[in-house]
């Protein structure tokens, strides 16, 4: 599986010539979508969702679909009949050539004051990839590959590397990253890969690895 980083929160997955393509949102690239098969959205939140992205992305591929959490699919699926799918935890689908499952339920919490909202998390290809979103979520499952969500208003660098720990991946590459100034980057690199327990890799938006 190809996997190819995009700015802030997105990913690209490629396989048997499909396209799977997660979180396009307000913080990555206009075209972070084009191209795909299908496309998962982890929650509403606009650096992870941006109709625009979505609509273009449907109609300029009449197959293409998108499996989301009820919160997403209420705002685009009118527009596209039959092609919007809601989806919660615990739920397992195949969206082209892979097969999802769906862990997690609530978004991190960014304060106490602020209501938390929905999200979700992708388990693909029965753990070759993990995106959690918003959340440290902890899928209870081996995973070869996490998309570690390095820096956050909802996160401290203790915290994530506490999940690395936990969930144990063999490699884990930093996502939600567009906050995150070249100056930090050494030091997260430094701690989270000396203290996390996993090899910790980055990829610079448009770089790809095999997965």
């Amino acid at each position: 599986m190809k996997l190819t980083k995009m700015s802030h929160a997105c990913v690209r997955l490629e396989k048997d010539g499909r396209t799977l393509v997660l979180d396009p949102g307000g913080f990555s690239e206009q075209d972070a979508a084009a191209g795909a098969d299908a496309i998962l959205v982890t929650h509403e939140h606009a650096d992870h969702f941006d109709e625009g992205r979505l609509r273009a992305a449907l109609e300029a591929n009449p197959a293409a679909e998108i499996w989301t959490l009820k919160s997403v699919a209420e705002q685009i699926s009118a527009a596209f009949p039959g092609r919007v799918h809601t989806v919660g935890h615990g739920d397992a689908f195949t969206a082209a050539c892979f097969d999802v499952q769906v862990h997690g339920e609530l978004h991190a919490v960014i304060h106490p004051d602020i209501p938390r909202i929905t999200n979700v998390g992708y388990l693909i290809d029965g753990g070759t990839v993990f995106h959690p979103g918003d959340a440290l979520t902890v899928p209870g499952r081996p995973v070869e590959t996490l998309m570690l969500p390095v820096m956050a208003p909802w996160n401290k660098i203790s915290e994530v590397i506490d999940y690395v720990r936990e969930v144990k991946p063999r490699r884990a590459y930093d996502i939600h990253d567009a906050l995150l100034t070249d100056l930090a980057r050494p030091v997260y690199d430094r701690q989270i890969g000396g203290l996390g327990g996993s090899e910790h890799l980055r990829l610079a938006p448009g770089d790809s690895a095999e997965v």
